[in-house]
């Protein structure tokens, strides 16, 4: 490796503790069954259900192309819990990834909801002094 490189490489290798809750590793996860010729119905079910068990407040999988080897490519998506994707305070983890089966490429995507970002409680002195100074209001006369 480093002699492609060049240069001296450091490399420092991390166990993930869940995986379940990792969008892109759910993704190549199903990504992987599918090109093992595994059915797409049963696979996003089994991922689903890991997921939501590993401790996720939602999920959603999306997946697109010839599924099942039909003709025609389609779109079919499962969603389980809640993803609020409208919205900031949501831990929302977003994975994508391709499967290269003989039919052709099927998109996998996957969201899933970690619950949400625990903001800092701030006392109200503390908002009271971060606000500009008010001015009275401009009176029109007519």
């Amino acid at each position: 490796m480093q002699d492609l490189v060049g240069r001296r490489i450091n490399i420092k290798i991390e166990e993930i503790g869940r995986p379940e809750v990792y969008a892109q590793l759910v993704a190549e996860d199903i990504a992987e069954q599918l090109q093992k010729r595994s059915s797409f119905r049963r696979t996003m079910k089994r991922a689903m259900e890991q997921t939501m068990e590993a401790g996720a407040k939602g999920i959603k999988i999306q997946l697109a192309g010839r599924l099942g080897g039909a003709e025609m490519a389609r779109r079919e998506k499962q969603i389980s819990g809640s993803i609020p994707l409208s919205t900031l305070q949501a831990k929302i983890d977003y994975g994508f990834t391709e499967a290269k089966t003989a039919q052709g490429h099927i998109g996998v995507q996957v969201w899933i909801n970690r619950g949400t970002y625990q903001e800092e409680e701030t006392n109200g002195a503390d908002a009271q002094t971060g606000q500009a100074p008010k001015k009275p209001k401009r009176t029109y006369k007519r």
